[in-house]
C-alpha cells in the first residue's frame, strides 16, 4: 500500500480545491483495506474526488484514497457479469463494457464517480441509476471488521440513497454487475450521445463536482437559479456557473468556504422565494 505524508490533495478532488492531509493511503488490495482500518484512529474516506467539497485547507488526519487504484475487474462476455473493485472510475468500467460487447453502463459513461461512491450514493441519470444494474456488493463492516456481503434487494435504494449512505461504518470493496449484450457500436453510440448532451449542458471549462444539489420535487435546481438571478454569483474563486445554474465552478483558486458560502446563500433564498428546502448533494468533509 502507497503511503504519502503531507499529502497534497488537490488533484484527487475535482473542484482543485488546495488542501493537504496529515498522510495518505492508497491501497491496492483488500487485506490493504482490512490492514488500514485495523488502527482505530479517526480517517476521511476518499473516492475518485467527485461530489466532494474539502471545507479545510489542512487535515491533521489520514485519508485512504481510492483514485487509479484498487480498480482491478473482470468480465464474462457470456453471462453478462462484470465483477469490479469498488476503486475503479465509472468511466473505466464503461469502457471495459464496451469492449466486452455488454450494454448497461452506457448512462454512467460520463458520470464522474468511482464505482464505490456511484453504488453510495445510487448515481443514475435519465431514469437508470446503478441499482438497475446491481446485483451484490462486498464490503467491510467496521462495526466488527468483518468482510460480509449483501444483495441489491436488501439496500434500500431510493433516490440518490442507499444502504451505505445511511450507514457510512460500512466501505465499498468489491459490486457484481449484471449486464446484457448487445452491439458494440450501438453502445458506442449511445455513449458518445450521453457525452455530447451532457457536455452541451453542463460547464467542462472549469473544474466542479458536478450538480450541488438533490432535486427538490417538483423543481429543477437550474430553473431555480435562473429565476432568482444567481448564475454567475461568486463568492471568492467559486462561482454558480453561468452555462448551468446546478453548478458550482472553481473560476479562481476557490476555497471549500467559498463554496459553502454560495451553497447557504442559494439555500435561503430558495427557502425565501419558494419555500423549499434545498438538500446538497456534495459531501462536505
Amino acid at each position: 500500500m502507497r503511503i504519502i505524508k503531507q499529502c497534497d490533495l488537490t488533484l484527487y478532488n475535482s473542484y482543485r480545491i488546495a488542501s493537504r492531509c496529515r498522510e495518505a493511503y492508497f491501497p491496492e488490495t483488500e487485506a490493504d483495506i482490512v490492514r488500514f482500518f485495523s488502527d482505530p484512529a479517526p480517517y476521511c474516506l476518499l473516492g475518485s474526488g467527485h461530489n466532494v467539497i474539502l471545507s479545510r485547507d489542512w487535515y491533521d488526519t489520514r485519508f485512504l484514497i481510492f483514485n487509479g487504484n484498487f480498480n482491478a475487474l473482470e468480465g464474462n462476455p457470456e453471462t453478462g457479469e462484470i465483477v469490479a473493485e469498488s476503486g475503479i472510475s465509472m468511466l473505466e468500467i464503461s469502457e471495459q463494457a464496451l469492449e466486452l460487447g455488454l450494454s448497461g453502463m452506457e448512462i454512467f459513461y460520463d458520470i464522474p464517480s468511482s464505482l464505490g461512491g456511484a453504488v453510495v450514493m445510487n448515481a443514475g441519470a435519465s431514469g437508470e441509476e446503478i441499482k438497475d444494474v446491481l446485483v451484490k456488493v462486498r464490503y467491510l463492516d467496521l462495526a466488527d471488521r468483518q468482510v460480509k456481503e449483501i444483495r441489491q434487494e436488501d439496500m434500500g435504494f431510493e433516490y440518490r440513497n442507499s444502504f451505505f449512505q445511511r450507514h457510512t461504518d460500512k466501505v465499498v470493496l468489491k459490486v457484481w454487475l449484471r449486464l446484457r449484450p448487445a452491439d458494440k457500436a450501438a453502445i458506442r453510440a449511445k455513449m458518445d450521445r450521453i457525452r455530447d448532451q451532457r457536455w452541451a449542458k453542463q460547464p467542462r471549462n472549469y473544474p466542479n463536482a458536478g450538480s450541488v444539489f438533490k432535486r427538490p420535487k417538483g423543481h429543477y435546481v437550474g430553473a431555480l437559479m435562473d429565476e432568482l438571478g444567481l448564475k454567475g454569483y461568486t463568492v471568492g474563486g467559486a462561482q454558480i456557473s453561468e452555462k448551468h445554474g446546478g453548478f458550482i465552478v472553481n473560476v479562481a483558486n476557490a476555497s471549500g468556504q467559498d463554496i459553502l458560502e454560495i451553497i447557504a446563500h442559494v439555500k435561503n433564498k430558495v427557502k425565501e422565494r419558494y419555500d423549499v428546502e434545498l438538500e446538497v448533494e456534495q459531501r462536505i468533509i
